[in-house]
């Protein structure tokens, strides 16, 4: 199996970049040309003479991107350890370099523009990586695949995070260049899989059992972006916010520790230190993903958005394809759904059942109540297998009628409702094989599967954040109580949480973190809810914070996510910076309307300074008093307008324009011109605004709002 480079030193030549590995000096090296970018192998050993400017150590090529004016290699300079799985050393990407294959002499907006939103979306984002362990899978999935592939090839395709920035030395792997032609499996040490999301490792003790206790969230790049930029499902099929998470439970890995040993000597040691006892390996994987329909959440600069969503029939073969996967990659899905049965959340909850009754043969519904609420639980499955849709179940449970008034441990009742379904799904435990002639193979040692996991609750709310980690939190709990029960860690029918304080408070405090991990991905600030993980309860000061994140939602998922939402869409190949595209983030709205929050913010200037400007004693008060209602009407009228026309002063996306927002801004800049005071000064055409961008948009497209 051919494992990634652990050491790269980059060579700046003029006329190209060469990356070697001191470990391997009989490795090829990897040369990029400067300027074409053509890809290339040579003999390290003829590389001696060669004249280069700067050389410096890396820790792994994290991909190349073609920007508007240039090509740019994107390295990563320096990879903190965060722990050991089996023995596999695991990375978090620290920090990285952008390398120009063009040496620029004269400033482009654009291009920098481009830049600084590749560094600002890389320096912040929670990647990860592993040269000997593929973090892209779950463990279930690592048991099922060929271990002498390379490390990229086996990775996960969804959350290969930087697959579309590798796809220069993917296609030259599989294709070669314009010196040769032919495949070249030589580059595969050089291609490096990156994971996005949340990774903890936590080495510990439970009733003092040493164990490792993980937890990793993989990110989909697929219609991966901000809260309410990307909702729904795409024509593919791909759902946005869409998670994997994975708890694993490792018993008898004395590989765990940050040292530097190899971990090939670390996985021997692991093998034979517990004499008779053999490494276990448990996991339990759930999903999470946004409501598989066509919908959107339109920014109005109102704190709750309008929902839009189009036709059900027209989202149905995204939906299939959604599911056609979930179900061959996972079995089984029970679709737990906590999304409102009241007020504004209703048309998506609908949507969603509309959707499965659509895919499943025969639908059975049954509506359960009580004196809370007339639909607690309501579920749609059927009792025959006639397609693979019928292997689809589908749980509404209304979240916050039952925890009404912070009564959060009613959220027990949906496990409860579950529980013959979590029995029967199982969890994926497999012990190393540590027979003579494995232990020293690059993957370890073969696992010995006892048992699979057979489906998976895949839970959304809305966001698929707040609601959506405290149920996984549980279901996680859950299962985790199974596992030591079944290693006979503890009694039938015992808790760990009771069994263990320690482990019990690294555990809310890992699934917190999760928590917030995701929501910071998807919503720019950490979740809500956490004071109930953390702390096993709902707290008035936990129902504080959550008002101070709602707050801070608002604000950045208005006025900040645009620049965000286009970094994602840059990063994962969405859109493609083109030679000839100028003028990218010009702003096209007219003059006068961009100068409105500056009235606004001049005006309020003006009454501070009239209310509180020392006066002179004999001086006149009308004056000023007049001076501070003038302000003051101007302040006031311009803020009702900035307000009355939020469309217009939300931070879209400005490389891959969503159609529901352009549609919005034509129809409110149109009511704009019929404005009284503005109307006759607003310009009739917006500069450099080019309709051909919009051509794709979903119009005539049916709705219902």
């Amino acid at each position: 199996m051919t494992l990634p480079f652990r050491d790269i030193n980059v060579q700046t030549a003029s006329d190209a970049y060469i990356f070697t590995s001191p470990s391997s000096p009989n490795a090829p090296a990897l040369a990029i040309d400067r300027p074409t970018g053509d890809i290339r192998l040579l003999d390290a050993s003829l590389l001696s003479g060669k004249r280069v400017s700067r050389i410096a150590s890396i820790a792994g090529i994290l991909g190349v991107i073609q920007l508007r004016l240039d090509k740019y290699i994107i390295v990563i300079t320096k990879a903190q350890p965060v722990g050991r799985l089996r023995g596999h050393m695991v990375y978090k990407v620290v920090s990285t370099d952008i390398l120009p294959l063009r040496e620029r002499q004269v400033s482009d907006p654009d291009e920098d523009r481009f830049l600084n939103l590749l560094r600002g979306f890389i320096k912040p984002g929670p990647m990860y990586f592993s040269y000997s362990v593929d973090l892209t899978n779950s463990f279930q999935r690592q048991a099922q695949q060929d271990a002498e592939s390379p490390l990229w090839k086996r990775a996960d395709d969804r959350f290969f995070w930087n697959r579309f920035i590798q796809s220069d030395l993917i296609n030259f792997r599989n294709k070669g260049g314009r010196s040769q032609p032919a495949p070249q499996p030589n580059i595969d040490p050089y291609i490096l899989p990156v994971i996005f999301g949340m990774l903890e490792i936590h080495p510990t003790t439970f009733k003092g059992t040493p164990l490792t206790i993980a937890l990793i969230s993989r990110r989909s790049r697929h219609r991966a972006g901000t809260r309410y930029f990307t909702r729904g499902l795409d024509d593919q099929g791909h759902a946005a916010n869409f998670n994997e998470t994975e708890q694993v439970v490792i018993l008898n890995d004395h590989a765990t520790g940050l040292g530097g040993s190899s971990w090939q000597q670390q996985q021997k040691s692991s093998l034979t230190d517990g004499v008779g006892k053999e490494m276990q390996i448990l996991s339990y994987v759930q999903t999470r993903g946004s409501v598989p329909a066509y919908w959107a959440e339109v920014n109005t600069l109102k704190y709750t958005p309008k929902i839009q969503i189009r036709a059900i029939e027209a989202a149905y073969p995204a939906a299939k394809a959604h599911f056609e996967e979930q179900i061959r990659i996972y079995g089984d899905n029970y679709l737990v759904n906590l999304v409102n049965q009241k007020g504004r959340e209703v048309p998506v909850k609908q949507a969603y059942e509309q959707m499965v009754e659509m895919l499943v043969s025969r639908p059975q519904e049954h509506v359960q109540g009580d004196q809370r609420t007339d639909e607690k639980f309501h579920t749609i499955e059927t009792a025959e297998k006639k397609s693979q849709f019928d292997r689809l179940h589908y749980i509404y449970f209304d979240f916050h009628a039952e925890t009404k008034g912070l009564q959060m441990h009613r959220a027990q009742l949906l496990i409860d409702r579950m529980r013959e379904a979590l029995v029967a799904q199982q969890y994926f435990r497999a012990s190393v094989d540590s027979t003579p002639g494995n232990n020293n193979k690059t993957d370890g040692g073969r696992l010995d599967v006892r048992s699979f996991q057979t489906s998976v609750v895949r839970t959304n709310c809305m966001d698929c954040l707040d609601r959506t980690n405290v149920v996984q939190s549980m279901l996680a709990r859950w299962t985790l109580d199974r596992m030591f029960i079944d290693l006979g860690l503890l009694a039938r029918g015992s808790r760990f949480a009771d069994e263990d304080p320690v482990f019990e408070l690294m555990f809310r405090n890992m699934w917190a973190d999760n928590a917030d991990v995701v929501s910071n991905a998807y919503s720019g600030t950490g979740a809500m809810k956490t004071d109930l993980t953390r702390t096993g309860k709902r707290t008035k000061a936990g129902a504080l914070q959550d008002g101070n994140v709602a707050v801070t939602r608002y604000c950045k998922n208005n006025f900040l996510d645009g620049p965000r939402q286009d970094a994602f869409d840059l990063f994962l190949g969405v859109y493609q910076p083109s030679a000839g595209g100028g003028l990218v983030f010009v702003d096209r709205r007219p003059v006068l309307i961009q100068a409105v929050p500056y009235i606004a913010a001049f005006g309020l200037f003006f009454v501070l300074m009239g209310m509180y400007s020392p006066r002179l004693p004999d001086a006149a008060v009308w004056p000023m008093r007049l001076f501070i209602l003038f302000w003051t009407g101007v302040a006031g009228w311009a803020l009702w307008f900035v307000f009355n026309n939020g469309m217009l002063y939300v931070n879209w996306p400005k490389l891959n324009p969503r159609p529901w927002a352009t549609e919005g801004y034509h129809e409110t800049i149109s009511r704009v011109r019929k404005d009284k005071i503005l109307g006759p000064l607003v310009a009739r055409h917006e500069r450099g605004l080019s309709v051909a961008r919009y051509i794709n948009a979903e119009e005539g497209k049916k709705r219902i709002e």
